[in-house]
């Protein structure tokens, strides 16, 4: 979504905007039936958890991922196996070999 609002930003006419709003609306068209959980109160006690468990190699919004995953008993997809597996209970799949 930066890149296309980048992109219109970039623009030196209105009309040059165009095909990049064409772009970021069928982006917005490919999001819409997407199911996106949320970052609440439960994801925020399950990411203070999993700070205070001292998780080196995991970056501030890796954990924000993985506890929202955890509040929601979902399968977190990532390329990123090896870091995501160090988050006990968490489950994870490979997103570039799992089937849809």
């Amino acid at each position: 979504m930066r890149g296309w609002l980048a992109e219109i930003k970039r623009a030196k006419s209105s009309r040059a905007q165009i095909p990049y709003y064409v772009e970021f609306g069928q982006l917005l068209t490919y999001f819409y039936d997407w199911i996106v959980l949320p970052f609440d109160a439960a994801a925020v006690e399950r990411y203070e958890e999993l700070r205070r468990l001292r998780l080196r190699s995991i970056g501030t919004q890796d954990l924000k991922i993985a506890a929202i995953a955890l509040c929601h008993n979902a399968t977190l997809l990532s390329a990123n196996l090896q870091h995501f597996r160090l988050v006990p209970g968490l489950s994870v799949a490979d997103w570039l070999h799992t089937p849809v």
